[in-house]
This record gives C-alpha cells, sequence and structure tokens, in this order.
C-alpha cells in the first residue's frame, strides 16, 4: 500500500481507473459461464449500480465539495450547485448527440442521432456514455486527496474506485451476456462488454489533470462529477432496472448498493 501512497496524484488515478475497468471486464467474463442473465437479477444489478452512484455523489464528491467551498468568496451553496448542474448539463448533451441503446430496450428505441451501428455498438456506446463520469470522479477524488484538504482524504478516494469497481461488475455482465443470447460469439460479447469500461482510466486521468492544473476549481470539479453520475443514474439505471415490472427487487438493490458505498467512504474515508 505504501508504494500507492508514494505514487503521485495522475498514477494514482490511472491505476484506479485500470482497476475499475478490471472488474468491469471480470463482470464481462460472466460470459464465458452463462448465456443469459434472468431479468430479476438484471434489475437487481443496475438498482445496485445506481444505489453505489447515488452514495458516491454525495458521500464522496458534494459533501466534500460544500466543505471546501466554506469561507470562499462567493456563498458556500454556489460552487456545488453550479458545478452539479453543469455536470448534469454535460451528460444531457452528450446524451442528446451520441447515438446509444439502453439496456433491455429494442433498437427501435435508440436515442441520439438515428445511426446504422449494429445493436452491440449502441448498448456499448450507453454504458461507455455513463462510465465517463465515474472515471471523471476517481481522477477527481485523488486530485482532492493531492490537494491536502481535509475533506478529500486518499482513503476516500480509494473507497470510490472501490465502489464504483463493484458496480462495473454487474455493468460487465450487463452488456456481454444478453449479447451472448442474441447469437455472438463468447469471445466477442466479452471484448464488448469489457469495452464499455476502457474509457474509465482515460477519463479519470483527465479528471486529476484538471485539478492539479486548477486547484481553485476543486468545489466544482467535485460537484461536476457528481451531478454527471446523477444524470446517469436518473436518465439510465433507474428506468432500465424498473422495466419490465418485478421493481421491489431493483429497489432493494439500489438501497443495497447505497448502503456499501456509504460503508466504504465512511469507513474508509
Amino acid at each position: 500500500m505504501e508504494w500507492f501512497v508514494s505514487l503521485g496524484p495522475i498514477s494514482q488515478a490511472l491505476l484506479a481507473g485500470l482497476f475499475t475497468w478490471g472488474v468491469t471486464a471480470v463482470g464481462a467474463g460472466m460470459v464465458f459461464f452463462f448465456k443469459e442473465i434472468n431479468r430479476l437479477v438484471l434489475n437487481g444489478m443496475l438498482g445496485f449500480a445506481a444505489g453505489v452512484m447515488i452514495a458516491a455523489s454525495f458521500w464522496s464528491l458534494l459533501s466534500p465539495a460544500i466543505e471546501m467551498a466554506e469561507g470562499g468568496p462567493v456563498p458556500v451553496w454556489v460552487p456545488p450547485a453550479v458545478g452539479f448542474m453543469m455536470g448534469a448539463i454535460l451528460l444531457y448533451v452528450m446524451d442528446k448527440v451520441i447515438p446509444h441503446l439502453h439496456l433491455g430496450f429494442p433498437v427501435s428505441e435508440s436515442e441520439g442521432p438515428k445511426t446504422s451501428w449494429h445493436r452491440s455498438i449502441l448498448l456499448v456506446s450507453a454504458i461507455t456514455l455513463h462510465n465517463i463520469p465515474e472515471g471523471l470522479a476517481v481522477g477527481v477524488a485523488f486530485g482532492a486527496a493531492y490537494a491536502g484538504l481535509e475533506s478529500a482524504s486518499l482513503a476516500s478516494a480509494i473507497a470510490l474506485a472501490v465502489g464504483i469497481g463493484i458496480q462495473n461488475f454487474p455493468e460487465g455482465a450487463a452488456v456481454s451476456v444478453p449479447l451472448r443470447r442474441e447469437g455472438m460469439s463468447r469471445t466477442k460479447s466479452f471484448w464488448y462488454g469489457q469495452l464499455s469500461g476502457a474509457v474509465e482510466p482515460f477519463a479519470a486521468v483527465l479528471g486529476a489533470a484538471v485539478v492539479l492544473v486548477a486547484a481553485p476549481i476543486l468545489p466544482y470539479a467535485l460537484s461536476f462529477a457528481a451531478g454527471a453520475m446523477m444524470f446517469v443514474v436518473v436518465e439510465e439505471l433507474i428506468p432500465e432496472a424498473q422495466r419490465g415490472g418485478m421493481t421491489d427487487f431493483a429497489t432493494l438493490g439500489a438501497l443495497a448498493g447505497f448502503t456499501v458505498m456509504m460503508v466504504l467512504d465512511v469507513g474508509l474515508g
């Protein structure tokens, strides 16, 4: 662990991003053992991912941002409010300009500009979209920890990376296994499943680099990542988890995910 602590924030963010990508790949590897996912189980996994992201948005991002904004030149609520809305608006714009398809939806309900992309590409595009804010959140957290602020510790950043990694496992499986069920080979299904998490190391490095270059924007950056993640939760994960009935299991999954992330952040951070 000491070797990790001795690294710079860019290297720490990169390794954390590689970890979250790796867990996505492990989840995608479930395609070598299963050909389909029960809809009830899928709803629970998506709900779990939503719960983790909601908890991470507050405990790991918004709460430190609010503490950092205290005593600043503007009212304490301005940085978290502005950053949060900017993150959500960016994801809204990306949602409109990038073709993608949510899990469990028919191709006819794909979103964004009309395209001839295959269903598999549209699915990967959707997961990649919401992995971008996850990677940014991890990178910003490590950048904030490096700044030496009491409200943003290295342990908290590690807890965030672990939490994001945990919820990436079912996401990888949720992409690869349905593709296998549709007739794609196991190897190709695995490739597309892990590919959805490949953006996270790049986003993590970007998040850490931005914070290091402009440390005064830390409250805005943390809130920005929180807003982007919350957009994904409300726009994608919750509707997908509630699709097809059997919503109770999705709700329990969300509660479990929130609890796990809260315990990680409070216990480790």
